[in-house]
């Protein structure tokens, strides 16, 4: 049976705690395209690009939650892309809702959470707050880094970069997923010297070598699927809906 499109914006809403979750100037998050009103299919994605659009309205989804929504660089005009991107999302009776830092922080739904979970880590305390929130994770580490380079490897197929020049054993572990950046000045102060997270910058190898730091990079994207799935399977348990993941060749 169709759901009503509200019942599920209000119960990501009150899941993930919004409104009122600081992000980034410009992200929007909550519903950012409004359909007929119903819903009869869930869809997950990374980003709300038009080839994530047009995926989503050939598999009937009427209802997609994204990370990395439609908004980030303030008022732009529907033009090109942009126009073509709502215009599939308008015939094919589209919803979208997003979720940025509110599903990288999420304690039990969070791409960070998530991770931890398929890592066989426990997850301690968070870590990295902004505007008062912690959107990154600490949590537990394996008998070794060798240990958690293997269990990386077998969860990103197309490829973890690991750069070791930390200790064999640390002791715990941070979680950022997608960019790692803005960790790397809070690891040393929280007693951490080992970071999984999505991308780095070059320059960043010699930071590694120069303060004997442990750096896992496992791919922006693909560190980044986690949360939308686990709350897409939350929104299909709970309204009796079907659902789909609609990947992306996303490399980076």
């Amino acid at each position: 049976m169709p759901v009503a499109l509200a019942d599920l914006v209000a119960h990501c809403h009150q899941r993930l705690g919004l409104p009122g979750f600081p992000d980034f100037p410009g992200s929007h998050n909550g519903l950012q395209i409004e359909n007929s009103g119903t819903v009869t299919r869930l869809g997950a994605a990374v980003d709300a690009g038009l080839e994530t659009f047009r995926a989503a309205a050939a598999a009937g989804v009427d209802f997609l939650l994204v990370h990395h929504g439609l908004f980030w660089d303030g008022a732009r005009p529907f033009v090109g892309a942009q126009r073509e991107r709502l215009r599939v999302a308008f015939t094919a009776n589209l919803a979208v809702y997003s979720a940025h830092l509110p599903l990288d922080a999420h304690p039990e739904l969070g791409n960070n959470a998530q991770l931890a979970r398929a890592l066989g880590l426990s997850p301690l305390r968070g870590f990295l707050p902004y505007q008062g929130r912690d959107i990154g994770l600490v949590a537990s580490a394996p008998a070794d880094r060798a240990a958690l380079r293997g269990r990386l490897k077998a969860q990103f197929p197309g490829g973890v970069t690991a750069l070791e020049f930390g200790p064999a054993q640390p002791r715990e572990i941070a979680l950022l997923t997608g960019s790692g950046m803005s960790a790397l000045d809070a690891l040393a102060p929280a007693g951490l010297d080992t970071l999984v997270t999505g991308e780095l910058k070059q320059a960043v190898f010699n930071r590694a070598q120069e303060e004997g730091l442990n750096l896992y990079l496992c791919g922006h994207y693909a560190s980044e699927t986690y949360g939308v799935r686990a709350l897409a399977t939350e929104l299909a348990t709970r309204f009796d809906l079907p659902w789909t993941f609609l990947p992306s060749a996303c490399p980076l």
